[in-house]
């Protein structure tokens, strides 16, 4: 049986005329795309930031005048004076002669220098000699004077002060004590009686500075102490 169809239905006919007009569209877009460029891309720059131009201050450099010396003054020119010698004059001429010449030796002699040496000042005061100042007795002796000569001063006892006194006097050339002062105080009364104490000691052994008698500066401590 045959089937048979309608004109309207039948799709042949019309099957090259699409496919005529689907590649005119084809090409178009085609077209369209190469002459597409970037020249017709309009850029604005009104709203663009503007190039800041910094202006660098310029500072005009300073020179201070070189203050130049003058010149020192020229020194006086000093006329020389020349001597004429007549030639008329004596001359004395001296002939050295050597030992070769003479054939007799040459003794040279040593003399000994002399060394004089100072004597000792009587107001020079040492602080150390060769011999120093002795009390009488020594050392021991000197506490046992001074622990039985000392009489404690009531207001001190009173008060309850006690400490020791360093008192520094000068032994002169005969042995005698002068000049006591007080080095180191602990009390006004204690310092008097320490004073009063040194200035009745008896005489000393001298200090002796090569073999000779010298004033020495001598100290010596005073104890307070409270039994």
């Amino acid at each position: 049986m045959e089937i048979k169809k309608s004109p309207k239905a039948d799709l042949e006919g019309k099957k090259s005329t699409w496919m005529l007009i689907g590649y005119v569209i084809v090409l178009a877009f085609m077209f369209v795309a190469f002459e597409w460029t970037e020249r017709d891309k309009v850029i604005d720059t009104s709203q663009a930031l503007v190039d800041v131009v910094f202006e660098e201050e310029i500072i005009p450099l300073t020179q201070q005048p070189e203050n130049i010396p003058p010149p020192p003054p020229e020194a006086p020119s000093i006329a020389e004076v020349l001597q004429i010698v007549e030639d008329d004059a004596n001359v004395e001429q001296t002939a050295i002669a050597s030992t070769e010449d003479i054939g007799e030796k040459v003794e040279v002699k040593y003399v000994p220098v002399a060394v004089v040496e100072e004597e000792p000042d009587e107001i020079t005061i040492f602080e150390v000699v060769e011999n120093m100042p002795e009390f009488p007795g020594g050392y021991a002796a000197l506490m046992q004077f001074l622990s039985k000569n000392i009489k404690y001063p009531p207001i001190a006892q009173e008060n309850g002060t006690q400490g020791r006194v360093i008192v520094q006097f000068v032994v002169n050339r005969d042995g005698s004590v002068v000049d006591p002062v007080i080095v180191r105080s602990v009390d006004p009364y204690l310092d008097k009686e320490a004073l009063r104490v040194i200035s009745q000691m008896p005489k000393w052994k001298a200090g002796m500075q090569r073999g000779k008698a010298v004033r020495v500066k001598y100290t010596v401590p005073v104890s307070f102490r409270l039994q």
